[in-house]
């Protein structure tokens, strides 16, 4: 699933691969974009922002988001792609590599100047250089919904999805519905801030130490399974801000309380 991680990892493989380079090739896929033409323009920098990928090209911002199937895959110019083609919805490409966003969403082209336009409603990104831990804190503990809600918002902290939610909430013993004002935000965000650092290099993620296949998570996809701790069954429920956004949860009754 594409979380902060995943998407900074994104993120640095296409700044590796195009930064520096002439767009040679840009084709946006979207009917508000069509017309959209940056050949020509240098690549200056491609980076991160929470789950937000900013590709940076002249004096224009290229925003794309992964959303839950999202990816940006990397060719040769001519390479064949290894996706279907009627799924790819942006193109860009230089001299010598080719970026082709598959199921990408949220595409908007802005001037650099405005890109904060863009993400600046985010909250602090715990993989960003200038993280504040005390901010991030004071949003998620003012946040009176249930607690795996308020992770998973971006305006309070950027970065963490469902699995991160779930799971961390399992490492704190905390319920998923408990209100984040009754929870220690500092103490979570600051394993959180851990955890999705040491996964940030990771090819595959995990929260239990363990990268075998099916031992990577404690509780997320786990439902009816027994807890790795107690043994209790994983039990799953649904929750979200309103009624489209639920998401589905995971967590031990017995080692969360």
């Amino acid at each position: 699933m594409p979380e902060g991680d995943t998407v900074h990892r994104a993120a640095a493989r296409l700044d590796h691969a195009l930064r520096g380079g002439t767009i040679t090739r840009f084709d946006l896929r979207v009917p508000q974009l069509a017309d959209a033409d940056l050949t020509g323009s240098v690549v200056h920098a491609v980076v991160p922002r929470g789950k937000h990928i900013l590709m940076r090209i002249g004096d224009r911002t290229l925003r794309s988001h992964l959303r839950m199937d999202g990816a940006w895959h990397l060719y040769r110019p001519g390479e064949r792609w290894r996706a279907p083609a009627h799924t790819a919805r942006a193109i860009v490409g230089t001299a010598d590599a080719e970026a082709v966003g598959f199921e990408v969403s949220m595409l908007a082209l802005v001037p650099t100047a405005r890109e904060e336009e863009l993400v600046g409603h985010l909250g602090p990104d715990p993989l960003a250089d200038d993280w504040d831990p005390a901010e991030a804190a004071r949003r998620l503990g003012a946040d009176p919904r249930p607690v795996h809600v308020a992770l998973l918002d971006q305006r309070n902290v950027a970065g963490f999805g469902n699995e991160y939610a779930a799971e961390l909430l399992f490492l704190r013993g905390v319920l998923p519905t408990r209100p984040a004002t009754e929870v220690d935000a500092a103490a979570l965000l600051d394993l959180g801030a851990r955890t999705i650092r040491a996964n940030r290099d990771r090819p595959d993620r995990t929260f239990t130490g363990v990268a075998l296949p099916g031992r990577t998570t404690w509780v997320y996809g786990r439902a009816r399974r027994p807890c790795r701790r107690c043994g209790t069954p994983i039990r799953t429920g649904e929750l979200g801000a309103d009624p489209t956004e639920e998401r589905r949860t995971f967590w031990c009754p017995n080692c969360q309380r």
